[in-house]
């Protein structure tokens, strides 16, 4: 009885709670200043087409670092909390199952579609929806279907150690670079290289190579987060 109405008091607190927030809801009819700074100005002075692009990679880059640093601070500790001993894993028990044929001949036929979408993805990210932490989160999920697939799966840690460390280094190079040609409030500056064409793929300057370089250490790690996860 005490259970059911303690939860019934909960219940109309939250509804009065969210009640208030609704009715004090007003919708703006325009932009505020730094909203309508960067809609005003990111086409012309980054030539993307895709606005939150603009904001995430290059208003904003120092920000995305400290996301990407994130990342690679959770994956790190991923791999420390769950590592596992040799002489574990020599005695480990072998009670794995086989998954069935249909999910490894799916697997085989889905993979390389996945990993061509997630590429699509950041490689396009300046001109519609997408970057590269949505791209590197789909290529991780058909490492993931791998996995599914087949319980012996083993990812090449050496190669993705090498993408995930060269992904981090020329991003952070990118963004030295923007800070030595255009000043200090010009981190990841894309127009160190030519805008291009407004709304062509060879655009917007490096925020295509950005992403790529995002979207590869974002898959990699999440990959790596994953491998580590089906270990224990």
């Amino acid at each position: 009885m005490i259970k059911k109405l303690f939860a019934a008091v909960l219940l109309v607190f939250m509804a009065v709670m969210f009640y208030q927030l609704y009715s004090n809801i007003t919708e703006k009819s325009e932009l505020s200043g730094v909203a309508r700074g960067y809609a005003e100005r990111g086409a012309s002075e980054l030539g993307t087409q895709n606005i939150v692009t603009s904001i995430v990679v290059t208003y904003r880059g120092l920000d995305t670092l400290g996301e990407v640093s994130v990342l690679f601070i959770a994956a790190t500790g991923v791999a420390v909390l769950l590592r596992r001993r040799k002489e574990d894993e020599e005695y480990a028990a072998p009670s794995k199952r086989q998954s069935s044929e249909i999910l490894q001949t799916g697997t085989k036929l889905l993979t390389p579609i996945i990993v061509m979408f997630g590429v699509y993805i950041f490689i396009n990210g300046h001109l519609s929806p997408g970057g590269g932490f949505q791209g590197g989160a789909v290529i991780a999920s058909a490492v993931l279907l791998l996995f599914l697939s087949d319980v012996n799966y083993k990812i090449n840690h050496g190669l993705f150690n090498i993408i995930e460390s060269f992904s981090g280094a020329f991003y952070v190079l990118i963004g030295i670079l923007g800070l030595l040609l255009f000043g200090a409030n010009n981190f990841l500056d894309n127009r160190i290289l030519p805008l291009g064409e407004f709304g062509m793929l060879l655009s917007a300057g490096a925020i295509p190579v950005i992403y790529s370089l995002v979207g590869l250490k974002v898959g990699t790690e999440l990959a790596s987060i994953i491998d580590n996860m089906k270990k224990d």
